[in-house]
């Protein structure tokens, strides 16, 4: 393979100081450790501080990723935002984001594709990156979904935590990305939607998740399976050639029902959902991190990023590290 592509120089994550057990749910919620833990594996899951917006837990992972990277802010030439929780209507986080890491001038916007916006964010800046006009490119999952749950439906709140993760690409003449591929279909839209928005100052319809958790499991199982066959075939590569899985981390079942249709045992699968809960857009890129930092992920490794979220949305990001 010849020409421009991109490849990650830097990850970074952020996790807020808060910690909310399964115990503690327990407390205000018809529900227990067990309960959860047989059904999602999840233990705990960060919360955000009051204080806390989207761009806040941004710019830590961000300053995280530059600093690996090893490279100043003022050398990044766009910035990515994927986020379902901004701080505001508007302007976007992304640009809120340039404000606190002191910058300006280059393009910043957000990407809104719920869980998979991650994947979108970072199939997105490759492309711009092809374009030959960009060096380094700043990427970040930031979510703060305990705003958006009800925290009596225990049948979601259990399931999410807030947190952010962030990647820096710079340009290469050696392929990092090797594949890329989305997909949309906008009439599962009900089984996994927010449905509320601002009318005329006030809150129109219902602004806290709602989802149907069976609908979900089926249909992310499959396109999950799919996409990353998708993304291997665009590859050239066989299943056999992923050497890491780094899967959205919305539920233990999901995760091992995918790892089980791509021939891969759990021990090639990152998992942090037990720790993290399902921070939307911000799972796949903590996950990443966390498997960079601690040696797990080698050069010249073949990584799968995948994800699915409301929409519903879907895609896969094929790396060579």
């Amino acid at each position: 393979m010849t020409g421009i592509h991109s490849r990650i120089i830097g990850t970074g994550s952020y996790l807020p100081e808060k910690i909310l057990t399964n115990a503690e749910l327990s407390a205000t919620v018809d529900t227990s450790d067990e309960w959860i833990q047989q059904r999602t594996v999840i233990r705990q899951r960060h919360i955000a501080a009051a204080h806390e917006h989207a761009s806040d837990l941004a710019l830590q992972a961000s300053r995280r990723a530059l600093e690996m990277a090893g490279i100043a802010a003022e050398k990044l030439d766009l910035i990515i935002v994927a986020t379902t929780t901004p701080d505001m209507v508007f302007p976007g986080t992304a640009c809120i984001l340039q404000s606190k890491l002191g910058i300006h001038g280059m393009p910043a916007f957000d990407v809104q594709a719920v869980c998979s916006g991650f994947v979108y964010a970072l199939a997105t800046a490759d492309q711009f990156m092809r374009s030959g006009q960009y060096e380094h490119i700043l990427v970040v999952g930031a979510e703060v979904y305990s705003r958006i749950l009800d925290w009596q439906d225990r049948g979601t709140c259990v399931l999410f935590g807030d947190g952010a993760g962030a990647v820096v690409l710079k340009r290469s003449e050696a392929p990092g990305i090797l594949a890329s591929c989305l997909h949309a279909d906008g009439s599962y839209a009900g089984i996994l939607s927010v449905p509320g928005s601002v009318c005329g100052g006030a809150v129109s319809g219902r602004p806290l998740l709602q989802m149907d958790g069976t609908a979900v499991f089926k249909f992310a199982v499959r396109v999950l399976e799919e996409v990353a066959l998708e993304a291997l075939a665009v590859a050239g590569l066989q299943k056999s050639d992923i050497d890491w899985l780094i899967p959205h981390q919305a539920n233990i079942r999901i995760i091992q029902a995918t790892a089980k249709k791509l021939g891969l045992s759990m021990e090639r699968v990152i998992t942090t959902v037990d720790r993290h809960a399902n921070t939307s857009a911000a799972s796949v890129p903590l996950a990443l991190d966390e498997a960079v930092r601690d040696g797990r992920i080698k050069p010249g490794q073949h990584v799968m990023l995948e994800a699915v979220g409301g929409g519903f949305t879907w895609g896969a990001v094929l790396l060579k590290w």
